[in-house]
């Protein structure tokens, strides 16, 4: 229940399944954001390689460690063991372990002793957490003047593949095929999300208190290739479709998956526009 005595997502509570198994395939199979994002934020933000940055429902690290060369030192927070592991590996990974610090954790378990930051970062997480708690919360985890960067794909644009050498990823048919499993209602860990997930983050973050939003829209870099093992990871990186909802069925699933793609696509290449990507900041006005 929300702060405001509302349901984050009506009929729905979080249960530590949500992502189970699914971040192992992030990186294969999420687009990438828009490569420059990172310099717009450097700028939007006056970035010196110095600051605190808290990355809340970091995953596998994505954003983070994208941003790594802009801070000083870094917090990512999932409640999911296996997120927190893979950002880990990944920072060894790229030499920035040092500077790194991953703590598993709900949003809504913060402050958690972390301290104070400089930025605050959902991307993509947001529409999980009791929001006008953590929104609340996390404003108090900020210096005065810092900022709150709310980060996800553009909706509004329309994305062919016109021009380009391949068939387009058939997202609508693999919906129906996840919904020839797993049900017609969107599953979400335990439970179901027959509404979608809560929009509105404006309000929330308004009623918290923070002013603004600064809007920037950061566009999108080259269409990519994409092979079938890219969308099966994919698809197993989602929420609604985590590997663990198909149970003893999901070999099945995924060999019904691949021969889709492959009466789409028998080279089983596929091209893909990846969206731009939406940046609203929001400043902590206290003090």
């Amino acid at each position: 229940m929300a702060a405001d005595g509302t349901d984050t997502a009506a009929g729905w509570e979080w249960d530590e399944t949500l992502f189970s198994g699914t971040a192992a395939y992030y990186e294969r199979g999420r687009l990438p954001y828009a490569p420059g994002l990172a310099d717009v934020l450097a700028e939007v933000l006056n970035l010196d390689g110095r600051a605190r940055l808290i990355d809340v429902g970091c995953g596998p690290g994505t954003v983070a460690l994208s941003l790594a060369h802009l801070f000083g030192e870094i917090v990512g927070v999932d409640p999911d063991s296996g997120m927190i592991a893979e950002a880990a590996r990944a920072a060894a990974e790229r030499g920035v372990a040092g500077k790194t610090r991953w703590v598993r954790a709900r949003a809504e378990d913060l402050p958690a002793g972390l301290g104070t930051f400089t930025v605050a970062t959902f991307a993509q997480s947001f529409h999980w957490m009791d929001r006008d708690l953590v929104a609340t919360t996390v404003r108090g985890m900020l210096r005065p003047g810092g900022a709150l960067v709310h980060i996800s794909d553009l909706k509004t644009e329309t994305l062919t593949v016109d021009g380009l050498p391949h068939p387009a990823v058939p997202y609508a048919a693999v919906e129906a095929l996840v919904g020839q499993y797993l049900g017609p209602v969107r599953r979400a860990g335990q439970g179901v999300l027959p509404q979608g997930t809560p929009g509105g983050e404006a309000e929330v973050f308004a009623r918290a208190g923070f002013a603004g939003p600064e809007r920037h829209v950061v566009p999108a870099g080259q269409a990519l290739e994409r092979t079938d093992d890219d969308v099966v990871a994919g698809v197993f990186s989602m929420s609604f479709s985590a590997p663990h909802l198909f149970g003893a069925r999901r070999d099945d699933f995924e060999a019904d998956l691949r021969r889709l793609l492959r009466e789409v696509s028998p080279s089983d290449k596929f091209s893909e526009r990846p969206p731009s990507t939406e940046v609203f900041v929001w400043r902590n006005a206290s003090g």
